[in-house]
């Protein structure tokens, strides 16, 4: 089993300042202790379960940009990208682009989007949830587009693309892999068996039932359902190690290929390395 660690706290005791500095340090402690991934939210306010919302926030992909200078290993994505707040064809562009400078380590996190608070507090494209839908769906297709070798044009709904020219192309072929993040069951899921490489669920009471409705939603569309990569957002890495490790077991059984959570005072480094220590090499043969 794969770890991945999720930065979404971005309030550390250096202050602003100071921030640069720890997320290298974090990364590259990260990296060492065998995290196989490193992702951040898109949002550009805090979100309440992390903190409030005054506290600080840095835009994704900068700040994924910013990480691939400083790592070299890691894979990199946003966890999970809102597909109202750019456009399809800029998205790709980006996610081509953070893979070619992280010599391909890039991913695309994408989701349907929910922070309507942040949307209306920036002015941010914010439609209705169908509508939401409709437009993950279309960028998905024209991600994959842009991905290939057919330069157009493209004609949707709700997206019109003349030409999808996309040079330099990434240098993950045939393309950088496709997370879609979410649960739901008559769209999310059907999303991921259509065109995704990996699903991103909860960790809870109703995992083993989300991977059966998915399992269903590929034997419909015929895809393979062992193609698709499990991942999970978890609890996070606060537990005790061998409770952890454990509870990791009892995932891998259901699956599960990789855990993704956030790390309770990430900024003092010494739990990651603990991790490093104590978990990464119990689980990595699950």
């Amino acid at each position: 089993m794969k770890l991945g660690l999720h930065i979404a706290d971005f309030t550390y005791p250096s202050g602003p300042q100071g921030l640069a500095d720890d997320l290298t340090r974090i990364a590259v402690t990260a990296e060492e202790a065998g995290i196989a991934r490193v992702s951040v939210m898109d949002h550009v306010w805090q979100i309440r379960p992390v903190g409030p919302i005054e506290n600080d926030m840095l835009e994704a992909y900068t700040t994924l940009g910013y990480l691939a200078a400083r790592t070299e290993r890691v894979e990199l994505l946003a966890w999970v990208t809102a597909v109202s707040y750019r456009d399809p064809g800029l998205l790709a562009k980006l996610v081509t682009t953070l893979d070619v400078l992280s010599k391909g380590r890039a991913w695309l996190g994408i989701g349907a989007a929910w922070n309507d608070e942040e949307a209306r507090g920036l002015g941010l494209f914010f439609p209705p949830t169908a509508e939401r839908f409709e437009r993950l769906e279309e960028t998905l297709r024209i991600c994959l587009q842009m991905w290939s070798d057919d330069e157009g044009p493209f004609e949707g709904t709700h997206y019109r693309l003349e030409r999808t020219l996309n040079v330099p192309q990434s240098l993950t072929r045939p393309h950088p892999p496709i997370l879609i993040g979410g649960g739901g069951e008559k769209k999310t899921l059907r999303l991921v068996a259509q065109y995704a490489n990996a699903c991103n669920l909860f960790d809870g009471p109703e995992l083993s039932h989300k991977l059966d409705v998915l399992r269903q939603r590929c034997d419909e569309v015929g895809r393979d359902y062992d193609e698709i990569e499990k991942t999970v957002m978890g609890r996070g890495y606060g537990s005790d190690p061998k409770e952890l490790v454990e509870h990791l077991t009892g995932l891998a059984k259901l699956g599960i290929q990789e855990y993704h959570g956030l790390m309770p005072g990430v900024s003092e480094l010494e739990p990651l390395r603990e991790l490093g220590r104590e978990v990464v090499p119990a689980v990595a043969d699950l």
